[in-house]
């Protein structure tokens, strides 16, 4: 059988890596019968990718990479020389792999990999999740066969508009098809009471995490949780959730490999409005409480919110508001109330992009460009 291989940069937070493994996922599914894969990801000891690498399911290679700093640093003047290391042992990767494609899905391990990929003439895509796209990404895009927009907005940032592909953002095929009843037992949660989900994307959100534990007592029987804390803030949140024996409805976990379980036995989310997050809130057909991130670049998660707050699937609000803002009793009115069908059946139809899910576009595309039929 005939082999199909590719290189995969993307990392530092899930936001980065999970494309990436919807992608790998994606191009398995599409090739299994004719060709045997073989995936390479590329990241750096700072990220997510390092931290997962024996759940990752992949091999793993590390380069020497970080980002700029805002503030003059001797760290900045010494960036041009990491740099050039970062890409030397990049084109070393793809000339020992020898990949038919190089996909990057963001991160600071991005640059030096797509860099590396057009100074061998390897073929390159990009995959950008966000509406408004980094610096980094709106520089590489100029070097790329293809870019893949997960907002139809961020085309606005780019200078080439002929290798854009609106496609949405990818997420694993599994999220969404899991049962209700199975989401609950994998969470040791009560099939009757109506579940919210609260999530801060792989690093948590203090602030989200701050405002339910003082809400928390107004959060009648009727409800329970579960509760995504973000690994930094998961013993804190936990004592204090937990003060006084108060366990009971209220799942509890830093972070998990298996989110689809989680989705699939909420009934709404509180979360920030991350790309990523967004993509798999839609896949599962969640009504969203979102609260952007409000210092993500070009204030995107902000954006991100408003696409689908304006599509009826989300209610956003600011998180310079949280302190007057009960997100519980925020999350229970809409349950209590007559949209919440119409916000999950908008939610739902965010996902598709013309009828069609954005990892079979992204797959299609990349092996187009790969030129399978030609060997």
């Amino acid at each position: 059988m005939k082999k199909f291989k590719a290189i995969f940069a993307g990392g530092g937070t899930g936001g980065h890596l999970t494309p990436a493994l919807a992608i790998a996922e994606g191009l398995k599914a599409k090739l299994n019968d004719k060709y045997e894969t073989e995936f390479l990801f590329v990241g750096t000891k700072r990220g997510i990718e390092y931290r997962k690498r024996e759940s990752l399911g992949y091999p793993l290679a590390l380069i020497n990479m970080r980002g700029i700093s805002r503030s003059l640093s001797l760290a900045n003047l010494l960036f041009p020389f990491l740099l050039i290391g970062a890409v030397l042992k990049s084109m070393s990767l793809i000339g020992s792999f020898k990949p038919h494609v190089v996909i990057g899905t963001g991160g600071y391990v991005m640059g030096p990999v797509i860099l590396a990929a057009w100074l061998k003439g390897c073929p390159r895509v990009i995959q950008e999740q966000n509406s408004f796209p980094g610096l980094a990404t709106r520089k590489l895009g100029r070097l790329a066969d293809r870019v893949f927009l997960g907002f139809g907005e961020a085309e606005q940032y780019f200078a080439k508009k002929d290798i854009l592909v609106e496609s949405g953002n990818p997420v694993r095929s599994v999220i969404g098809t899991i049962s209700k009843d199975e989401g609950r037992n994998s969470f040791g949660l009560d099939h009757a009471r109506k579940t919210i989900m609260i999530m801060g994307g792989s690093q948590g959100a203090a602030n989200i995490n701050k405002n339910i534990i003082t809400h928390l007592d107004t959060l009648g029987d009727d409800y329970q949780l579960i509760w995504q804390t973000g690994e930094r803030d998961y013993k804190d949140v936990t004592a204090l959730a937990c003060a006084g024996g108060r366990v009971t409805g209220r799942s509890l976990f830093p972070y998990s490999d298996r989110m689809e379980m989680a989705y699939a036995a909420a009934d709404i989310i509180i979360a920030r409005a991350g790309a990523l997050t967004l993509a798999e809130i839609a896949a599962a057909g969640l009504p969203a409480i979102l609260v952007p991130y409000p210092y993500a670049t070009g204030d995107h998660q902000l954006k991100n919110a408003v696409t689908f707050a304006e599509k009826g699937a989300a209610v956003i609000v600011r998180d310079s508001d949280l302190g007057k803002v009960n997100l519980l009793s925020r999350a229970t009115e809409l349950l209590k109330g007559g949209d919440l069908e119409k916000m999950a059946k908008a939610s739902a139809a965010m996902h598709l992009k013309n009828g069609r899910r954005a990892v079979d576009i992204i797959c299609e595309n990349i092996l187009g460009i790969a030129a399978l039929d030609k060997e």
